[in-house]
């Protein structure tokens, strides 16, 4: 259960790679933390759970990659792959930021598999997660719970209540019951609106019949939403996506669901959760 007499010094909306990376920050620097995950814990992780490998900046060959990826390399890369519609300042210091990323992981629990070999030609570039992405946020919550972030499952965001142009409060459905959660800073981490079909459908039109959702079911743009209509300015393009090929005969998302709560319980039974 929430304390509702707590103001959290930081308070994360989302439980995804980044959520879990502030939560863990934080915590590390002495701050009183709670995350906000609207999944259950089964399905915890946003899309996260879903990836598999990064790329990071690195200058010579590390433990886990074999050579040099170094920071106009990696620019050409992401400018090329973006068509150029990629903010350069922004992706500069994202990038130069990734060199520390390695160690911090691992410290975290995250293992990296041996670098790729054969046809990918991506051992020099892209870091495998041993076990995926559902291994990296396992890894990460177990860190959180160690450092003792409170975490809160099946709670969604209802309201991010603004006070003088900051939040200073959240109002949430934990477990179907109304709260009200106080803290000093929050962080807006929930993802993005790519399983909100009705609000795809806004910049899509008819072609979102035809959309798969691949990846969490739980990033319906709430916490976005909500932000956006209190007057927090917008930035990109809702167009814009990360479009994979997928098998047409594709289950939707509640199918697919069925079959990830079975695995869960088996993973549950046989303790490797």
């Amino acid at each position: 259960m929430p304390d509702r007499t707590k103001t959290y010094d930081v308070l994360i909306a989302g439980g995804g790679n980044a959520a879990l990376c502030a939560a863990i920050t934080a915590r590390q620097a002495g701050a009183s933390v709670i995350l906000i995950e609207s999944a259950p814990k089964a399905f915890r992780g946003g899309n996260s759970r879903h990836t598999r490998n990064l790329r990071a900046m690195h200058d010579q060959p590390n433990s886990v990659l074999t050579d040099a990826y170094k920071e106009d390399e990696y620019w050409d890369d992401l400018l090329r792959v973006t068509g150029g519609n990629t903010d350069e300042n922004l992706a500069r210091m994202t990038i130069r930021a990734s060199s520390g990323v390695f160690g911090w992981m691992q410290q975290c629990g995250v293992r990296f598999q041996p670098s790729l070999t054969g046809t990918l030609n991506l051992g020099r570039t892209n870091a495998f997660f041993l076990g995926g992405g559902k291994a990296l946020v396992n890894a990460y919550y177990l860190t959180a719970e160690r450092l003792g972030v409170e975490i809160l499952y099946d709670s969604e965001v209802v309201s991010l209540n603004m006070d003088d142009g900051a939040v200073r409060s959240i109002d949430i459905t934990y477990r179907g019951f109304p709260e009200t959660l106080r803290a000093k800073c929050v962080v807006a981490s929930a993802g993005g609106f790519q399983a909100n079909l009705d609000w795809m459908r806004q910049h899509w039109g008819d072609a979102v019949d035809n959309f798969v959702i691949r990846g969490t079911p739980y990033n319906r743009g709430r916490v976005l939403k909500n932000l956006l209509d209190q007057g927090v300015a917008a930035i990109g393009d809702p167009t814009q996506c990360h479009a994979v090929a997928l098998d047409a005969r594709m289950f939707d998302t509640a199918v697919q669901r069925g079959f990830e709560l079975q695995q869960a319980l088996s993973d549950l039974r046989a303790g490797t959760f």
